[in-house]
């Protein structure tokens, strides 16, 4: 929660581990979602819950969106990147969705009952669906979690073995002026129990994240208002009040919205974080030791969140769940081109320029890209625009551009380029210029061209990742 502040062929789970082939094979292992319930499928696959804003508002939307994943690292977006569902009561939309694999192995989604900025807007509810796997929504409602005049931010939910129920954990303003972290408990999100204090270690706290019966000790990540970062307590219980913080702050700029996820083959622990300066980036930490309260950035090259995404939640998949959710819902038509050298960067077309810039920006949609068969030749391919679908990334005078298909031959050479095995490195790609073949897509200044390659710094400029 925010500081007061075509169809396409889908892609076979092959396939989408290629995209993510960027990620070294001892990290490519399924992830667990720390707080996954005892007896619940850990996997193969992932699905994250989030909404969207962008800079200016033109990719904002505050209703459910779900993207799925192999690597816990790499996302395909659902439904083209629109809401599979959105609230119907309450402030209609929200913010903050979480989803829970339930004992049973159905699902519950939770979010906050917010749409847009508005800070000050209160409400005792959250909103709630249930599912069996995803395609469908059901039962919506909203769920009374108190009766004080305040809010009810970023819920999560929990199942806590010792009372036989779950755990709805959520920030709210009680008496102590402050944000704390609040707790009902609940067997089947329809009724609560009476709210109690979870977690209140003095000073402004939102955002609860946690990871159940790790070597005998629960954790649970949070926003420390104070220090704009991510924080960790510990308890050896679940019970409210028994939580004792004890990491060290993880931040890139303001940050907010942990989400801690395993690595099944490893001892590897990430940690994701969702800033706000600027506002929209996730980024991610790694850990071999949780209890050590420390972590470690993780390379931008090896994971990549959906468009516009923000505040996410993540929750394991069974395979046939997994391959189910693309069926359903399908992988978008378009891509992204994420840059080798500055992951950060994107390609995208800026005044008809072709160029990389950092994410985010908007339009959004000049980083989208259909890459269709080449003008020129079948074998290769050409970047046709999103939001200029007459339009097509081509060279002249050795600079890229954005022009409109003139039908000549001297164009659909200019626009066609050949993939290849990324010159940086070959889970990467390469794109090699048809009519000039001695000559690569490459950034310079982060302008793009095509040039001859020679140096090491050529080839890291010419490798880019084709990814969503």
């Amino acid at each position: 929660m925010p500081t007061p502040r075509r169809t396409p062929r889908r892609p076979s789970r092959r396939q989408v581990l290629g995209m993510a082939a960027t990620v070294p094979l001892a990290l490519t292992a399924d992830l667990a979602l720390g707080a996954a319930p005892a007896g619940a499928a850990t996997g193969p696959a992932f699905v994250m819950a989030y909404f969207t804003e962008s800079p200016n508002g033109l990719g904002t939307d505050y209703g459910l969106h779900l993207a799925v994943s192999l690597d816990g690292l790499e996302w395909t977006p659902l439904n083209q990147n629109k809401p599979v569902a959105t609230p119907t009561q309450g402030a209609g939309g929200l913010r903050d969705p979480f989803i829970l694999r339930k004992q049973d192995g159905t699902f519950a989604v939770l979010a906050t009952d917010l749409k847009g900025t508005d800070w000050s807007y209160n409400s005792q509810y959250i909103h709630v669906w249930d599912s069996a796997d995803l395609r469908s929504l059901t039962g919506y409602r909203r769920l009374k979690l108190h009766d004080m005049t305040t809010h009810s931010w970023a819920p999560e939910a929990f199942w806590d073995a010792s009372r036989g129920q779950y755990g709805i954990v959520y920030s709210s303003v009680n008496t102590s002026g402050h944000n704390v972290l609040m707790v009902n408990y609940t067997t089947d999100f329809r009724t609560v129990s009476a709210p109690q204090v979870f977690f209140d270690p003095g000073y402004d706290v939102i955002d609860g994240s946690l990871a159940l019966g790790v070597g005998g000790t629960n954790y649970m990540y949070f926003k420390d208002s104070s220090k704009q970062a991510l924080v960790g307590a510990r308890s050896a219980t679940l019970a409210p009040g028994s939580w004792q913080v004890f990491s060290t702050p993880v931040a890139h700029g303001g940050t907010e919205a942990p989400i801690l996820v395993k690595s099944l083959s490893s001892s590897t622990w990430y940690l994701w974080g969702d800033t706000y300066t600027p506002n929209g980036v996730f980024y991610a930490w790694q850990t071999s030791d949780l209890a050590s309260g420390t972590w470690t950035p993780v390379d931008q090259r090896r994971y990549t969140q959906p468009v516009n995404s923000k505040h996410g939640s993540i929750a394991p998949l069974t395979g046939t769940q997994y391959d189910n959710l693309l069926a359903h819902w399908g992988a978008p038509a378009w891509n992204r081109l994420k840059s080798y050298n500055h992951p950060d960067r994107y390609v995208r077309h800026a005044g008809f320029a072709g160029r990389i810039d950092p994410y985010p920006f908007d339009p959004y949609t000049d980083a989208q890209w259909k890459l269709v068969p080449g003008l020129a030749d079948a074998s290769g391919v050409s970047f046709q625009s999103v939001n200029y679908p007459d339009r097509y990334l081509r060279h002249y005078s050795y600079e890229l551009r954005l022009d409109v298909n003139d039908g000549t031959s001297a164009f659909a050479q200019d626009a066609t380029f050949h993939k290849v095995a990324g010159l940086a490195d070959s889970a990467w790609t390469s794109f090699r210029s048809h009519n000039y073949p001695t000559r690569y897509l490459r950034h310079s200044d982060y302008a793009l061209r095509i040039d001859p390659v020679s140096t090491a710094t050529d080839r890291a400029d010419a490798t880019f990742r084709i990814g969503y």
